[in-house]
């Protein structure tokens, strides 16, 4: 998986990860080449059906016709298997081919976004070519040299494969350290701009791992960044990392309550709303 470095010391956040609006850093992983394999077979049996399916029907609607609109018909009949259907189906699947629908597979930008008309068009373009003209050779091994297993026609539209049907395990949050609970209960605690809050929980998630030295450097550089957006000051000698946590913990704790408190009001406007317009029906 390629990796596009550190961002500003808060961790290891990849062109390969998406954000969450709670800034958690959710990875795509891109497909193996043995799934690729299983979805491009059944794309190209699929193809073909569809190409003798054309074929007949072409061939019974020209069967009296002259040379050259049988030409044209035969033009056709590669143009809409091999171009228009294809290209026609990712781009109303936002990103999916029936061999993908089977594999639990779709494809998307590099930055993994959905994929638009142009990025299907240029795929399908090329890979008539590497997939259907050299055999599928190109492809497998253009896929197999590299990381995110890409095909030439990927390459050209700035695309690859990913994997959908992945189970997303979240680490469970970390507690509040005990020691803070009473100073983070009256601490006026800001939110975090999202590349300071991503960086924060991926280093308190990553953080039993690490080794002592880079862990406590880094804990002290975040604590820095974090402290401007804390009043008042944590309680002298508070270890950085248990600063982050109480943090950390305090706007979950904070945001959950919020979000009850509003759901909660959003519940009785409802209930008067329906109170009311059953009055005056009576």
């Amino acid at each position: 998986m390629e990796h596009a470095g550190a961002s500003d010391g808060y961790g290891s956040l990849t062109v390969d990860d998406l954000v969450t609006g709670e800034a958690v850093a959710l990875d795509l992983p891109p497909a193996s080449i043995a799934m690729r394999m299983v979805s491009g077979l059944i794309d190209v049996v699929a193809t073909l059906v569809l190409l003798v399916a054309v074929i007949v029907l072409y061939s019974a609607a020209t069967v009296r016709a002259s040379g050259a609109l049988a030409h044209v018909a035969v033009v056709g009949t590669l143009i809409t298997v091999f171009l228009v259907a294809p290209t026609t189906t990712e781009t109303l699947t936002r990103g999916k081919s029936l061999g993908k629908l089977a594999t639990g597979l779709r494809t998307v930008r590099d930055d993994a976004g959905p994929i638009s008309f142009q990025h299907a068009f240029v795929r399908t373009l090329v890979g008539f070519v590497e997939i259907y003209a050299f055999t599928g050779v190109p492809a497998f091994f253009s896929a197999l040299v590299s990381p995110r297993g890409k095909r030439l026609g990927d390459y050209a539209a700035g695309t690859y494969v990913v994997r959908e049907r992945v189970k997303l395990r979240l680490v469970p949050p970390r507690p509040m350290p005990a020691p803070l609970a009473s100073w983070a209960q009256g601490a006026d605690v800001v939110a975090l701009p999202t590349p300071l809050a991503l960086g924060v929980r991926q280093f308190l998630g990553r953080a039993p791992a690490m080794a002592p030295g880079p862990r406590a450097d880094l804990a002290r550089r975040l604590a820095e960044q974090v402290s401007p957006y804390v009043a008042p000051a944590p309680p002298p000698g508070t270890p950085d990392e248990a600063f982050l946590l109480a943090v950390v913990a305090t706007r979950r704790d904070r945001d959950a309550a919020r979000l009850r408190r509003e759901a909660e009001l959003v519940q009785r406007l409802v209930s008067r709303a329906e109170g009311g317009a059953g009055q005056t029906l009576r």
